[in-house]
């Protein structure tokens, strides 16, 4: 059966991105694929120091995917650190691959660009990342846009290690990218994420989330000017909740005039707090039940561990490591 994976950094609280780019597609797969998702968090270890902080986005990166239809009888939830696996072939890869691919990394040049502080981890997050992928025979990766690169580096990881060796040891994965939801605008209007502080939470309370969503940035026009649907923020994060017919009706208010963008992030808000009221009330049952969200993430990691371990066996062979004693 096709073979589907895919992790959320537990850096902060879940937001619209993580959910639109990565969650809802994983979860749909689980209808059709073996699904296997884990939280990342030795990729959140680059940038979040504050053990505390980092216990309790782990708890509700898992209770997102939970919330939102993951069947744990279909698919594997599990901890990126319960699976050793992962960091032996990650070092294993690293010693196949040259400078110059990593420094061509979008992480990478992102960070760079900004000034940021880099670290190991940051320059290597290539080469941990296509060992997630690897190490579970994946066939199919739901990403946002801006990972599209790092599944291609996967990929030629993997085919470049298949023919110094010789034989199929690894799977060649494919990204799987939603057209619709590429990139999901922020509040200012760069892509949403964590590091830019621009994010609109997933299961922020409905007050605070009118609040965030009233502060995405618009053009400068006046209520009575017709507007472009096509290149309003606030349009574009409708869209993603939006019925067909609701998003033809606003764009025609838009190209009319006479409507304000307070009156289009209201709209906004209104579909969003549809959409996510009831995962909402899901997702704060399970985090007052901590205990069966560790019992689901123990048994995906047993699951997990038991396909790691057949991979790292055909790769110690290959390598010349041997069986591990």
């Amino acid at each position: 059966m096709v073979r589907a994976l895919t992790g959320i950094q537990p850096s902060g609280p879940p937001h619209i991105g993580n959910l639109k780019g990565m969650v809802e597609p994983a979860v749909e797969l689980q209808e059709s694929t073996e699904p296997f998702y884990f939280i990342a968090s030795y990729h959140a270890m680059t940038t979040l120091k504050d053990p505390e902080l980092f216990r309790q986005y782990q708890l509700e990166a898992a209770a997102t995917f939970l919330a939102f239809g993951l069947d744990p009888k279909r698919a594997a939830l599990f901890r990126q650190q319960d699976i050793p696996e992962v960091c032996e072939l990650s070092w294993i890869l690293g010693t196949h691959i040259n400078l110059g691919i990593l420094e061509r990394a979008h992480a990478f040049k992102s960070a760079k660009d900004k000034g940021k502080e880099i670290n190991l981890g940051t320059f290597s997050y290539p080469v941990l990342m296509a060992a997630d992928i690897l190490l579970y025979d994946t066939n199919l990766v739901p990403v946002g846009k801006d990972q599209k690169q790092h599944v291609e580096m996967a990929k030629d990881f993997a085919a470049g290690f298949n023919h110094r060796y010789g034989e199929e040891i690894f799977v060649i994965p494919e990204p799987v990218i939603r057209p619709e939801v590429a990139t999901v605008p922020g509040v200012d209007g760069q892509k949403m994420s964590k590091s830019y502080g621009n994010t609109l939470g997933v299961f922020t309370p409905p007050k605070q989330l009118r609040k965030r969503v009233m502060k995405v940035v618009t053009d400068s026009k006046e209520m009575a000017d017709p507007k472009d649907p096509d290149s309003c923020n606030v349009f574009a994060l409708y869209g993603l909740f939006a019925t067909k017919d609701e998003q033809a009706e606003l764009a025609d208010r838009y190209r009319a005039g006479g409507m304000g963008y307070g009156h289009a992030k209201q709209a906004l808000f209104e579909v969003m707090d549809r959409a996510l009221a009831e995962p909402r009330e899901r997702y704060l049952e399970l985090m007052d039940k901590p205990e069966q969200i560790e019992d689901v993430l123990e048994e995906g990691a047993a699951k997990a561990r038991s396909v790691a371990l057949q991979t790292m066996e055909r790769v110690r062979s290959a390598t010349g490591l041997g069986a591990r004693r």
